[in-house]
């Protein structure tokens, strides 16, 4: 994972046991003001939003536990591994699409946020620069050339 990334984490998990948890334990306790729990609808959404975030605060801790955070500071940005940001060439298009290689909880395609274990991120580990990849992904193949790689800070 990136130092990004379990920051980003790191805050999610503050924020789930700083706002998230005491917010849904009060919304239980008002339910509870309302009578009867065995028939109350707003206790039991209650209940079950608060076992989702107590699912999540253990989700987030244990990856925040097993995290190794890969520090990209003095690489050559001379191939495409963990952390680089890689400007591809899609040879049928033309169009130019730009990725940032991060750990699987980090992923967000929609912001250029590829996860290492993608099929497209997979392929594109160890080419350098003008190397060309063909990808299967859900919309058929793709066949990209590589045309840049750096690091972000």
């Amino acid at each position: 994972m990136t130092r990004q990334g379990h920051e980003q984490l790191s805050e999610e998990l503050r924020r789930l046991k700083a706002v998230e948890r005491p917010a849904i334990s009060a919304a239980i306790g008002r339910a509870r003001e309302h009578g009867d729990i065995s028939e109350n609808a707003e206790y039991d959404a209650a209940k079950e939003k608060q076992a989702m975030i107590e699912a999540r605060i253990r989700q987030v801790e244990d990856r925040l536990a097993r995290a190794e955070i890969v520090d990209t500071s003095g690489q050559a940005p001379d191939v495409v591994r963990f952390g680089t940001t890689v400007v591809l060439e899609d040879l049928d298009t033309g169009d130019e699409v730009t990725y940032r290689i991060v750990g699987e909880d980090e992923a967000d395609v929609a912001r250029g946020l590829l996860s290492v274990s993608s099929p497209v991120a997979r392929a594109l580990i160890g080419k350098r620069v003008e190397d060309q990849v063909r990808v299967v992904v859900p919309k058929g193949k793709r066949e990209y050339e590589v045309r840049e790689i750096r690091f972000e800070s």
